[in-house]
C-alpha cells in the first residue's frame, strides 16, 4: 500500500489550515504527525482516510503500482479517533459484530478474543452508553487494530486511557501493528515513540518538515 500526497491543502472559509503538503507513505512504515493545536493534524488524518475532501492537491492510493478506486479505499484503512462516534445503544458485542459486516476481523480472531485482549470481556453484553471514557477508547482501538486493513490511522490514540491503557496500546502496536502502515497524529511522544518518521506541522507557515524520531 502506498499513499502519495501532492500539494495538499485544506482551508475553512478563507483561512488555510495547511497547504503545500507533499509526501509518500508506505506499507510497513510508521509515521508520527505532530504540531501545535490548530495546525491541522486531525484534519489531515481525516483527509487521508477519505472522510474529508481537501481544498487543493491530490491523494493517490495504490497497491503494487495499481491505483485503488476511491469507493474501495475504506477497505484498506482502519482509524481510531477520540471523536469516532460509537452506537451507544449497542452492546460491545453488537457493535463489533456490526462493524465486522463492513470490515472482517484479523484471521483467527474471535470477538471474545478481541474483547479479552483489550480488557472488555466482562462488558460483552453491556450497552456502550454505560462505558467509561477509557472503556470507549479501548473499544475504538479494538475496532481499528483487529480489522483486516493494511493501514492504521491513530489520532490521539491514548485519550482517556490510564497507565494500563498505555500498556495495552503499546502491546497492540507491537503485536498487531508493525507489519502495517501506521500514521499517528499526536503531541504525546508516548503515543508515537515507535515511529520511524516524524512529520511536524507548523501552524504559522502552514507546511511540514520531516525529521527522524
Amino acid at each position: 500500500m502506498k499513499i502519495s500526497v501532492s500539494e495538499l491543502g485544506k482551508k475553512f472559509n478563507n483561512d488555510w489550515i495547511f497547504r503545500n503538503l507533499s509526501f509518500d507513505f508506505f506499507s510497513g512504515e510508521t509515521y508520527a504527525i505532530t504540531g501545535n493545536n490548530g495546525a491541522g493534524k486531525s484534519t489531515l488524518l481525516q483527509i487521508l482516510a477519505g472522510a474529508v475532501v481537501p481544498s487543493k492537491g491530490k491523494i493517490n492510493f495504490s497497491i503494487n503500482n495499481e491505483e485503488i478506486e476511491a469507493d474501495k479505499i475504506y477497505r484498506h484503512i482502519s482509524i481510531s479517533t477520540p471523536y469516532l462516534e460509537l452506537i451507544e445503544e449497542m452492546t460491545a458485542e453488537e457493535f463489533l459484530n456490526f462493524h465486522k459486516n463492513f470490515k472482517p476481523f484479523l484471521s483467527g480472531m474471535s470477538l471474545t478474543d478481541i474483547l479479552e485482549i483489550v480488557g472488555l470481556k466482562n462488558a460483552l453484553h453491556k450497552q456502550i452508553r454505560y462505558f467509561s471514557s477509557g472503556m470507549k477508547q479501548r473499544l475504538r482501538l479494538a475496532q481499528a487494530f483487529f480489522s483486516q486493513s493494511s493501514c492504521l490511522f491513530l489520532d490521539e490514540p491514548c485519550s482517556n486511557l490510564d497507565n494500563q491503557g498505555f500498556e495495552l496500546y503499546n502491546f497492540l502496536i507491537n503485536n498487531y501493528g508493525l507489519d502495517r502502515m501506521i500514521i499517528v497524529s499526536s503531541n504525546d511522544p508516548r503515543e508515537y515513540n515507535f515511529a520511524k518518521t516524524k512529520l511536524q506541522m507548523d501552524m504559522n507557515i502552514r507546511e511540514w518538515k520531516e525529521t527522524s524520531v
